[in-house]
């Protein structure tokens, strides 16, 4: 079996010479990380939002560097065509360099660049690789340094992604809001330390979790405001090295027009380009969210739980066999994966602290680990939330009669009576049931502290019952 030559060109850096695949957009620089960085086995190409970001920043800067004359027109138009081709999704595929790689960023930064000047070369009438025309470096690269460039284009990728989450959460909020209106008139005993507290409705127990969810989503929007502080035109280590004057103010200019979101240069350019703390409270927030909604998943596991040996209050709706041996078997697959997804965020949390953490002198070499873990989990909580939502939330359903039950055989019923009856007799009420097996209902009625109308009223005055009178 003949196996067909592949057909290269010849590039070179400071290593030498090296062959890379004649159609590849990508070049010289990129095929080194290939070959240095086989680690995660996830191009960077895999985050949309990153290649976006990216290629927002590249065209921000061509035209801040063409407005300030450092950059002339026959590179910065097909430079900015190519840019916007690559924001617009066209060659996410030459975006190949590993998530995980050494150099803080620079490979990324690099794939962009050769990318972003072979596709340029192309639009002007040449050939892939024909750098004297238009560089990588000298020219896609220009008044830039990977240390503000990559940081401020996780940032970029990071706000798109957080309101891709944002609109799933309000979706989510809404469907828990949906079903405590559905069930605001069911009645049920609400628990503290899984112990039988007082009464409450379901609808008021659905409704708090739709409260939950909009509190983080508040939390969200204050890491979207910090992360619209950027350090870029603060090039190598915040000095504004090798850029002309203005440029910082009008790349951030620029690239808040092209991305619709208003960006501002930090005030100081070198403590910007060090510090990673905007990464650590963004990932602390996303572990705020994961934790909550993982809460909420182990409470729909908790009420649905039996059918008929558990809580059984609830019906998640069912969607796949829950066993290979146990017929009939449905298990509560839905919030399972939001607890595994809440398991993932709250470890890449960790990552995100250790690699910031580990950050030295005017530069954090690990903000690559940072971005992934980042990245990931906002992806996750986003497809965790519609799944959620679509599969399980929307579908659930209330055993009433059952809640109803519960209340009246709740020992916890006594707290609701004991207005009417007294401490005292509520609680000898209390230790009767206890010790008899015998209903709240038929201890009081036995000992004739209330008729049967009386105790009715106040079981079905759901208002007083459940604080809402």
């Amino acid at each position: 079996m003949s196996s067909q030559k592949l057909e290269t060109r010849s590039e070179h850096d400071l290593l030498g010479n090296l062959d890379v695949p004649v159609n590849a957009y990508w070049g010289v620089h990129t095929a080194r990380a290939l070959e240095n960085f086989e680690i995660s086995g996830v191009p960077i190409g895999h985050y949309r939002s990153l290649v976006r970001a990216l290629a927002f920043i590249k065209e921000a800067s061509a035209l801040a560097n063409h407005e300030l004359g450092e950059l002339a027109t026959e590179q910065f138009l097909p430079i900015q065509k190519a840019c916007q081709e690559v924001r617009d999704g066209k060659f996410d595929s030459e975006f190949v360099v590993d998530a995980i790689q050494g150099g803080a960023g620079t490979s990324t930064n690099m794939n962009a660049n050769e990318v972003i000047a072979n596709r340029a070369l192309e639009i002007a009438g040449f050939k892939k690789g024909e750098y004297e025309h238009i560089h990588p470096l000298n020219h896609v690269n220009m008044s830039q340094s990977t240390n503000d460039v990559y940081p401020t284009a996780v940032k970029v990728a990071l706000i798109i992604e957080i309101m891709a989450l944002l609109d799933e959460l309000k979706l989510l909020r809404e469907s828990f809001a949906a079903k405590g209106a559905e069930f605001a008139s069911v009645i049920k005993m609400g628990r503290t330390q899984l112990q039988d507290a007082v009464p409450m409705t379901l609808g008021q127990e659905f409704v708090a979790y739709g409260v939950t969810i909009a509190e983080d989503e508040s939390r969200l929007r204050e890491a979207i405001r910090l992360l619209s502080e950027i350090n870029l035109g603060g090039t190598a280590i915040g000095t504004q090295l090798n850029t002309p004057e203005g440029y910082a103010e009008a790349v951030c200019r620029h690239l808040s027009v092209i991305t619709e979101h208003n960006f501002v240069v930090a005030d100081n350019l070198i403590e910007a380009t060090q510090d990673t703390g905007v990464f650590v409270t963004s990932s602390s927030v996303l572990k705020r969210v994961a934790i909550k909604l993982s809460k909420i998943a182990n409470d729909l596991r908790l009420l649905s739980s039996g059918p008929r040996a558990g809580f059984g209050e609830i019906n998640l709706p069912p969607r796949q066999a829950g066993s290979s041996i146990m017929p009939g078997k449905v298990n509560p697959v839905i919030p399972e994966v939001v607890n595994q997804i809440a398991f993932t965020v709250i470890g890449n949390d960790t990552t995100v602290s250790m690699a910031s953490e580990a950050g030295q002198l005017q530069l954090n070499a690990f903000e690559p680990i940072i971005a992934r873990s980042l990245m990931m989990s906002i992806v996750y909580l986003r497809r965790g939330c519609k799944t959620l939502r679509e599969f399980c939330v929307n579908g659930i359903t209330a055993n009433e009669e059952f809640l109803r039950r519960t209340v009246e055989n709740s020992i916890g019923l006594v707290t609701a009576l004991s207005p009417r009856i007294g401490y005292e007799s509520a609680t000898a009420v209390a230790k009767r049931a206890q010790e008899t097996g015998q209903s709240v209902r038929a201890v009081v009625l036995e000992l004739g502290l209330l008729t049967e109308a009386e105790f009715d009223e106040i079981l079905g005055d759901v208002d007083r019952l459940t604080g809402r009178g």
